[in-house]
């Protein structure tokens, strides 16, 4: 009786009314198969230690991402590329005028996070693909440093030029702000976090909740990627050890002037010291202070000096070939490598990519044959403007053309709503979700 007044199955997008069932089944198995245990022990064993690019851990997560896809049974292997990689050499911002104070540019150890105290293995706060430069001048702040607040700061009679600018995390991607300073006539560039926007404006700070400390500082690229991602030195083509490479001066990525990141630890003594007009209300943060924008009496310091290495990156590929249709692949990526440790960017996505990849192997040995190719990717280098699968798309930008059918990307898991985004053709399916 019951199952006579369920009435048919409503087919999947995509499937005949036999084929709906068929997949239905099939994703039944595939949905009893993920264990938290796994995801938890994969989080662990990846986050353990710093795996930025050209350092020891990035190369071992690597192998052993490979060696999880090979036990499993898929056909996996590791592609190497040569990438620029700059890391500071001197860093320095000080407050010269009217009085005196030196940004401490470090992050302490946590003591109930065993992790934070891996100081000699951890990259610097910095801003990667910054130019190299030291320079001293007034300060403004210019809130979120897009170009609506520039048009707001020429209502209010104030100039960047020749100016040191100290701009807030949001508003845009970090890259934007040094170049929208620059091409007002900026000579330098400071980015912090406010605690309005991330902070205890927001709720308890690290270790007692989720939101950034007053010593936290954001890493992050400068790279200019409207222009282009991946390696800079090797636009349009992969990053192999014969490529054709750029000499530094011709590269159109990098920042036009020096930028580095610091804490609202050590912006709030920066922006106290400002005059001027007062902020308009919006641009208002959580320090306690009246923000100002300047310019003066406030004078900085900035000094940026990085070491240009070439550095190796690791992406990690499996695939599962189609049974029906191999020539047209389905990519699903999750990079791999991180600023620090990484645990909630990449590390969440990339356990849950694994995990994926471990439940679709099992499937294979009960019968289960996907009918396009199903292609696996770990990449390297994301962090510092998207470098590993740059490189690899442009290395197999041939057969791509012809061949990739969808790409699915994931980075980070949070908790919340399932956010999602991509081509238009696809709302349908991702609104069913």
């Amino acid at each position: 009786m019951a199952a006579e007044s369920a009435g048919p199955v409503t087919p999947i997008i995509g499937y005949f009314d036999g084929g709906s069932q068929t997949e239905r089944q099939w994703e039944e198995k595939f949905r009893a198969l993920p264990d938290p245990a796994n995801l938890r022990a994969t989080m662990q064993r990846l986050s353990a230690r710093p795996h930025h690019v050209g350092s020891p851990y990035d190369k071992d997560n690597a192998e052993w991402i490979l060696s999880k896809f090979k036990e499993w049974g898929l056909d996996a292997h590791i592609e190497e590329f040569d990438v620029l990689f700059p890391t500071p050499k001197e860093r320095a911002v000080e407050l010269v005028a009217p009085s005196h104070f030196t940004a401490t540019l470090q992050e302490p150890t946590v003591t109930t996070d065993p992790t934070s105290s891996q100081h000699s293995e951890q990259l610097p706060t910095y801003n990667a693909y910054s130019v190299d430069g030291e320079v001293t001048a007034p300060l403004v702040y210019v809130n979120y440093g897009v170009p609506d607040d520039y048009e707001q700061l020429e209502r209010l009679g104030v100039s960047v030029k020749g100016a040191i600018v100290i701009a807030r995390y949001g508003g845009s991607w970090r890259g934007i702000k040094p170049k929208v300073a620059a091409e007002h006539g900026a000579v330098g560039c400071l980015i912090f976090s406010d605690p309005r926007d991330d902070g205890y404006f927001q709720g308890e700070t690290f270790p007692q909740g989720a939101w950034r400390p007053p010593e936290g500082v954001q890493r992050g690229s400068v790279m200019d990627m409207p222009l282009y991602t991946g390696d800079p030195l090797t636009p349009g083509v992969g990053a192999t050890k014969e490529a054709k490479r750029l000499d530094l001066k011709d590269v159109k990525v990098f920042s036009k002037i020096p930028t580095l990141p610091i804490s609202y630890g050590d912006a709030k003594p920066l922006l106290a010291a400002l005059g001027g007009p007062v902020a308009p209300e919006s641009w208002r943060g959580g320090l306690g202070i009246t923000y100002r924008v300047g310019p003066g009496p406030a004078k900085v310091h900035v000094k940026a000096v990085f070491n240009w290495d070439i550095k190796p990156i690791y992406d990690v590929v499996a695939r599962i070939p189609g049974s029906v249709f191999p020539d047209e692949w389905i990519i699903r990526g999750n990079h791999h490598d991180a600023w620090v440790n990484g645990a909630e960017d990449p590390i969440s996505g990339q356990a849950a990519l694994i995990e994926e990849a471990r439940g679709l192997a099992e499937l294979l040995k009960q019968g289960w044959k996907p009918k396009r190719t199903v292609i696996y990717c770990a990449w390297d280098g994301e962090e510092e403007g998207l470098l590993g699968s740059t490189e690899w798309a442009e290395e197999h930008a041939d057969e791509l053309e012809t061949k990739a059918a969808v790409y699915i990307n994931s980075d980070s898991n949070g908790r919340g709503y399932l956010g999602m985004e991509g081509s238009h053709t696809l709302q349908t399916f991702i609104n069913s979700v």
